[in-house]
């Protein structure tokens, strides 16, 4: 903090910097009132505002507002994160440094990612690592940070095998529906990956709060993760890893766009060549991920099945396999292909949408429906949709005047290369 200032407080959600009477901070020498070295500051000079746990700092000024070193330009914004140095009308005039009580240490960040990039708060936890909220310096652009720790990992060749793998994957595929990566970058300890950010979280937790999908907007979300996967098998990619918490939505509303990520245990195919190795989450895998993974192996038809239970899921709301429908284990239910879709909460949903789930939930793999297949089942047919539509208006609660849209209109919205 330069002389003649003091510290202050950030306790409300915003605070405006300037020469003026009425704002919050006046910049001015309490000892030296009307001095002419504040002169150079505006009236009102910068804003400091909090955005749910983000900080950030907005330039009014024509003489300009500096965040370490970087002129944000009057009108812009930047966030702030911890120890960062403002400065006002000249970049070497360093006047506050803002401290950050709810720290968190970016030093062990690579430091082209440093120069590049703000990280901030935690969003998602996994396996392998954390995800960050980050910002891109120059525009205050917002993306995903997956940060992979290689000791999370039994031996460090596995961690740098699934990264290296995820990596190639992301840079290899580009589809509307697919996760999209923007840079990446390495430690000794970490891998960092940096991805497109999807506003609307995962679907998992859009199901979870819904507990059932409507109809409709479950047949636009299922209609993009088959073209998605489509899109991998003709790429040669298995993903074998597909569930409601790898399928991320591009803002909060029902009808968007979605994405399939996460490709750490996803696998680039040689041709005529069959995975054997488990892996996966259980109660998603395949019957043939169990019984023939150390022997004949198995192939795409992993994926269509888990599609299955995906869709089931939104459907229905409960998943078709679980610990707690009778006395046996996941396995032997996912072996056996055994489950059952509960009238009270099935009775709504239309035949030809079970008859897709039922379809994909072959135990056989020869014997199950194919993505291609899938696309060209009625269900998911113009035709057919209007028809299932109006069955399920007749099935909403009374006093429901919500009115549908079709999802030939609802397809305008997506980028035209989805379709």
């Amino acid at each position: 903090m330069a002389r003649g200032f003091r510290s202050h407080d950030c306790i409300e959600d915003q605070y405006l910097f300037g020469r003026g009477s009425k704002c919050n901070y006046v910049l001015d020498d309490p000892d030296d009132r009307g001095s002419n070295k504040f002169r150079i500051y505006s009236k009102k000079h910068f804003r400091i505002y909090r955005d749910g746990s983000e900080v950030f700092v907005e330039d009014y000024s024509n003489n300009g507002t500096f965040v370490d070193g970087i002129l944000i330009g009057k009108g812009k914004k930047l966030p702030l994160v911890n120890n960062a140095v403002l400065a006002l009308a000249e970049q070497r005039n360093k006047v506050f440094v803002f401290i950050d009580l709810m720290f968190d240490d970016q030093s062990t960040l690579p430091k082209e990612l440093q120069e590049k990039y703000l990280l901030t708060r935690r969003i998602g936890t996994g396996v392998c690592g954390e995800v960050r909220l980050a910002f891109e310096r120059s525009n205050c652009k917002k993306f995903a940070v997956k940060i992979i720790n290689k000791k999370n990992f039994q031996s460090e060749g596995t961690a740098t095998r699934n990264a290296k793998t995820e990596i190639e994957i992301l840079q290899r595929v580009d589809h509307p529906c697919l996760i999209k990566t923007e840079d990446f970058y390495q430690t000794d300890d970490s891998y960092y990956i940096v991805l497109e950010l999807m506003e609307g979280g995962e679907l998992f937790h859009k199901v979870k709060s819904q507990q059932q999908l409507n109809e409709s907007i479950a047949k636009l979300y299922f209609y993009q993760m088959l073209r998605a996967v489509q899109y991998l098998h003709s790429n040669g990619i298995i993903h074998r890893d597909l569930k409601p918490e790898n399928v991320l939505l591009s803002s909060q509303d029902d009808v968007c766009l979605i994405k399939v990520t996460d490709f750490n245990q996803s696998r680039i195919l040689e041709e005529a060549v069959l995975m054997r190795t488990l892996c996966g989450t259980p109660s998603y895998l395949a019957p043939e991920v169990f019984t023939h993974a150390s022997t004949t192996g198995y192939g795409l038809a992993v994926d269509a099945w888990s599609l299955g239970v995906l869709l089931f899921v939104c459907l229905g709301g409960y998943p078709p396999f679980h610990e707690s429908f009778g006395r046996q284990s996941i396995t032997d239910q996912i072996i056996r292909g055994e489950f059952t879709m509960v009238q009270s909460k099935w009775k709504h949903v239309s035949d030809q949408a079970k008859d897709v789930v039922r379809k994909l939930l072959v135990v056989d793999p020869s014997k199950r429906m194919t993505i291609d297949e899938a696309l060209l089942h009625p269900w998911l047919q113009v035709t057919q949709v209007r028809g299932s539509d109006t069955r399920r208006k007749r099935g909403r609660d009374e006093g429901d005047e919500e009115e549908e849209e079709h999802p030939a209109k609802r397809s305008q919205a997506l980028p035209r290369g989805l379709l």
